[in-house]
């Protein structure tokens, strides 16, 4: 935190402060204060405080009213960090409390320095960064940016990033580190690891090479919260970090599938489903909900690198990979069965970017059809469904929203009455709206016939979903 060392310090605690040039409200206005700024004080005229802004290096006055005084010596330090314990839970007032934060590492003792101030710092400044968070189309709040101006003084980064075409603020978490450093509680550690470890806070211009390394260290920072200190938190933080674990460990499995280390990979998505499986839903709050949903998703997107490759089907049609352009995968629909075609004859060939999930190919009875899941992007699955017309074998994609990509998947739920029906799953976060749906599809256009909220409300579900299905999926959570 960067502060000069000053005889005697004001904290302005009321935005748009004026900075005079006499003490008199007709006096010219040099400058508007905001919370948390600090200024030097020099004296005292009427009702006023004449005062050095280092920040602007302008000198002037403010009214006392406007601004709280302090010394930073050591018997101040128990005042500032009581007003900074106030000011932790107080939204829209982190300026504000960085500011008493600053001033509070100047004041105290080094002996008596610990994890709390830098868990305080690095809470109020992560709520800042969510302040600050803009939809597409909206204007930047004015206080807000002079508050970001503010804590950048004091050293407290908060850099944006545009994602999925809006801006995203993240606080580069400094003081998180420090409080993970330190001797601290379970709770400042679990903060710690929750604000260090945001979905929405990785640049999604990293490059895979880039991007496993990262979710290896997001991994290992939420495993810092160990075992004796996991059962000392509340079962409100406890779901927190649980859900957070899940969508960490299934980008993992996504990155590790990617780079075709299978047994890392399936390790990964056992983790993620076995964290999500822990979250206790008596629990989750509403904002937790969400935070459930899009966990599900993330796990559900990745399922597949836990389960097996399985033995072939009595159908007689099966899939293998071969390289295609540098980077590509191409995915052969080949007949196992028929006759006399040794080696196994090929049916049709679509190439991807994406990530196969071979273990996922579901074909029907009758030779017809047959389903693929393919992961283009982490948190995002397709479905691939190859089909027979008249002799003529065609492959559809069925993405998980007509929007996106941001967060979903589709998901091969079971074979209708003889040739005419498929059965899929969908969950996708489309501007943060949280959409499932199960759905009965015309398998000769692909068409929605029937859809509903729960597999219950749909009589295809009940007497044709597919039994692997129901026992492996997510969305029935």
């Amino acid at each position: 935190m960067l502060l000069t060392a000053l005889a005697t310090m004001a904290i302005v605690t009321t935005d748009q402060t004026a900075l005079r040039a006499a003490p008199r409200d007709s006096a010219a206005q040099q400058a508007v204060l905001w919370q948390g700024d600090a200024l030097e004080v020099r004296g005292r005229r009427l009702d006023y405080l004449q005062v050095w802004d280092h920040r602007r290096e302008r000198a002037g006055f403010v009214r006392a009213s406007q601004v709280r005084t302090t010394e930073l010596k050591p018997a101040e330090a128990d005042g500032l960090l009581a007003v900074m314990r106030f000011v932790r839970d107080t939204p829209g007032a982190e300026a504000l409390g960085i500011g008493y934060a600053a001033a509070y590492l100047q004041a105290v003792p080094t002996e008596k320095l610990d994890a709390e101030p830098f868990d305080i710092i690095g809470t109020l400044a992560d709520r800042l960064a969510r302040r600050a968070a803009l939809k597409p189309g909206q204007a930047a709040s004015a206080t807000v940016a002079a508050h970001l101006e503010v804590v950048n003084h004091y050293g407290v980064k908060i850099a944006g990033t545009e994602r999925d075409g809006a801006l995203q603020p993240c606080y580069d978490g400094d003081a998180f580190r420090r409080v993970l450093a330190l001797p601290a509680t379970p709770e400042q550690r679990a903060r710690a690891a929750l604000g260090l470890t945001r979905h929405d806070c990785v640049d999604s211009a990293l490059s895979p090479v880039q991007r496993l390394p990262l979710d290896q260290w997001r991994a290992n920072v939420l495993d810092q919260v160990n075992a004796s200190a996991f059962v000392q938190l509340p079962e409100t933080t406890k779901n927190k970090l649980r859900l957070r674990r899940a969508g960490v460990w299934a980008s993992l499995a996504f990155q590790q599938a990617r780079r075709e280390d299978a047994p890392a990979a399936a390790a990964a998505a056992q983790r993620a489903i076995a964290e999500l499986a822990a979250i206790d839903k008596a629990e989750l709050s509403d904002e937790d909900q969400r935070d459930y949903n899009d966990a599900a998703i993330r796990v559900g997107a990745s399922r597949w690198a836990a389960e097996p490759v399985p033995a072939a089907t009595a159908s007689g049609l099966a899939v293998r990979t071969e390289p295609g352009q540098p980077g590509e995968t191409c995915v052969v629909l080949v007949d196992t069965k028929t006759p006399g075609s040794s080696p196994a004859r090929a049916l049709a060939r679509h190439c991807t970017f994406g990530l196969v999930w071979t273990a996922s190919a579901r074909a029907n009875t009758q030779a017809a059809a047959l389903t693929l899941a393919v992961q283009p992007l982490d948190g995002w699955r397709e479905l691939w469904v190859f089909r027979r017309t008249q002799g003529t074998w065609s492959v559809d994609v069925l993405p998980p929203a007509a929007q996106g990509p941001e967060l979903g998947y589709v998901e091969f739920a079971g074979w209708g009455p003889g040739i005419d029906r498929l059965l899929v799953a969908r969950e996708s976060r489309i501007d943060g709206r949280f959409k499932r749906s199960f759905e009965v599809l015309k398998l000769t256009t692909l068409q929605m016939e029937k859809q509903a909220s729960t597999p219950e409300l749909l009589s295809a579900f009940a007497r044709w979903q597919d039994p692997a299905w129901k026992r492996q999926t997510v969305s029935l959570r």
